[in-house]
C-alpha cells in the first residue's frame, strides 16, 4: 500500500500563488508517476498534472498550462504543485495521486485525502 498526504491548500486572492505538497510513504516503488487531480463543487474530478519518476515526462491539463508547475523530490518521496496566477475557477479540492505508469491520468492506483484550495475574486 501507498499512503499519500497532501498539504499546502488554503485561501488566496485571484492572481496569487499557492504551493501544494504531497508526501508518499509505504510501497513507494509503486509511485513511478505522481500527479494531481481536482474536484470543484458539483463537478467531476479532473486531471491536473502528472510527472514521471525521472521528471522528464510531464503532462498538464490545458486549463493549467503556463500557470501550474509540477515537480518531485524523489529523496523525500514528495511531489509538488506550484500554482501561480490563480483564478476563481481553480477553486476545488486538490487530490494527490500515484501509480506505476502514465495511466494515472485516468486511473490512479492511490489517492490522497485531498486539500481545499479556494481562490477569491
Amino acid at each position: 500500500q501507498v499512503q499519500l498526504v497532501e498539504s499546502g491548500g488554503g485561501l488566496v486572492q485571484a492572481g496569487g500563488s499557492l504551493r501544494l505538497s504531497c508526501a508518499a510513504s509505504g510501497r513507494t516503488f509503486s509511485t513511478s508517476y505522481m500527479g494531481w487531480f481536482r474536484q470543484a463543487p458539483g463537478k467531476e474530478r479532473e486531471f491536473v498534472a502528472a510527472v514521471s519518476w525521472s521528471g522528464l515526462n510531464i503532462n498538464y491539463a490545458d486549463s493549467v498550462k503556463g500557470r501550474f508547475t509540477i515537480s518531485r523530490d524523489n529523496a523525500k518521496n514528495t511531489v509538488y504543485l506550484q500554482m501561480d496566477s490563480l483564478k476563481p475557477e481553480d477553486t476545488a479540492v486538490y487530490y494527490c495521486a500515484a501509480g506505476p505508469s502514465i495511466v494515472i491520468r485516468t486511473t490512479p492506483s492511490y489517492w490522497g485525502q485531498g486539500t481545499q484550495v479556494t481562490v477569491s475574486s
